[in-house]
């Protein structure tokens, strides 16, 4: 028999719960033996819920009961959660997380606590919740050289630019029904402001390179700026804005970011909507590869936690040797990257605008839509970020320009 612990009834953590009682039969025949679930750690009490009877108020309890061999941590946060999970793995528990803040900061040392004490650390629900993403990463595309993954990783913003996109609400509107529906919290700034899918990149980036991405050192930008009249634009392009987290692996040099991007219409992830979510990886002999589903929520991310349970409880004493050391991978400068941009121009004199825009940037195709005046967008050619922005800097001293409105990079 294996026997279990619970760090957190919140959310995934009474989804835990309900997976594993619902599901007992088919999750006991796949781990090949008994899985009990001995504790669950909260601070509050939960009078009528058959789980009462296995509360605890003290981390001790499960710390010092050799019984326990399994911690499933789905507290959230950094602390306390770090040093329960800390503590767990040198007493010679395994642990299975859904924390990506945890992860994200502290991985590669839990990893490596893990192996020393022969133990796992596993992680599957900390990037695409319900979306099974690390464990191909390690066991499945072995044979190839990673070379991109991008990814729509948050539901919530996805969510927010589908309905801009498709109602035309503008964003305080839409933040507000977000908000309502309970996909965005009260303070919001995690997932608008890109902080969320900063730390899934920065995983995933992390596996791909087998070191240490810093998500402090990903350029992040979120979506609080984008407006109703950008959608038009990218609709004329065929496109639509999603928030992407983005990383490339070129020639022994990494890069990342986390930031809006039109999306156009052969791109497979700008037919994702809603609160899904999805992660398309590029292998080098595989090509593309899409894995998509329900980003988050309390069964679908509570289904990828208990895929590590069972993962965890096949391999007792067996580490299953997820590569991620914690040397630091250097990234490139974020100016240093090739993009493309849809840039929003205002002007005072038309025709001399569009002039300057074809001195600058070589095109005369400019795009123009009703419900926007004196302004007019263009899409820049593929160059250096540093390039197009000293360009972008050159524009704004032309005559008959006010102003630049917006950028948005392209993602073909």
């Amino acid at each position: 028999m294996a026997v279990i612990a619970i760090l957190g009834y919140g959310t995934v953590g009474s989804g835990v719960v309900e997976v594993m009682r619902s599901n007992k039969e088919l999750i006991e025949s796949k781990a090949e033996q008994p899985v009990n679930i001995k504790y669950v750690l909260d601070l509050r009490d939960f009078p009528g819920d058959p789980v009462q009877d296995i509360i605890t108020h003290n981390f001790d309890d499960i710390l010092n009961d050799d019984q326990v061999e399994l911690v499933v941590e789905v507290m959230g946060g950094i602390n306390p959660a770090y040093s329960f999970v800390k503590s767990a793995l040198l007493s010679g528990k395994s642990v299975c997380t859904s924390n990506k803040e945890l992860v994200a900061a502290h991985g590669a040392e839990l990893m490596r606590i893990a192996k020393e004490k022969n133990v796992n650390f596993l992680f599957e629900a900390s990037v695409g919740g319900g979306i099974p993403i690390i464990r191909p990463i390690n066991r499945s595309i072995t044979s190839d050289r990673i070379e991109a993954v991008t990814g729509i990783l948050n539901g919530t913003t996805n969510y927010m630019l589908t309905k801009m996109d498709a109602e035309g609400i503008d964003y305080d509107e839409v933040l507000k029904d977000a908000q309502e529906k309970g996909y965005a919290e009260r303070d919001p700034a995690a997932d608008v402001e890109g902080h969320d899918a900063c730390r899934k990149i920065a995983i995933l980036a992390s596996l791909a390179t087998e070191k240490t991405v810093s998500y402090e050192d990903i350029y992040t930008e979120g979506i609080t700026n984008i407006s109703t009249t950008d959608m038009l634009y990218a609709k004329m392009l065929g496109g639509s804005v999603k928030l992407l987290g983005k990383a490339g692996f070129e020639n022994g040099r990494v890069w990342a970011r986390v930031a809006p991007a039109v999306v156009l219409a052969n791109n497979p992830l700008s037919m994702v909507n809603d609160v899904f979510n999805a992660i398309l990886l590029k292998g080098n002999m595989l090509g593309d590869v899409m894995f998509y589903g329900r980003g988050a929520g309390k069964l679908p991310t509570a289904s990828a936690v208990v895929s590590d349970i069972v993962d965890a409880v096949r391999h007792k004493n067996v580490n299953l040797g997820i590569k991620w050391s914690e040397d630091k991978q250097e990234l490139m400068d974020i100016d240093d990257v090739n993009v493309s941009k849809l840039v929003r121009v205002e002007y005072s004199d038309k025709d001399k605008a569009a002039a300057c825009v074809k001195r600058l940037f070589g095109t005369e195709n400019i795009l123009e839509t009703e419900e926007a005046f004196d302004e007019f967008a263009f899409v820049t050619d593929c160059a250096k970020e540093s390039d197009i922005n000293d360009r972008l800097e050159g524009l704004l001293n032309c005559d008959g320009i006010n102003g630049i409105l917006n950028t948005i990079r392209m993602e073909g």
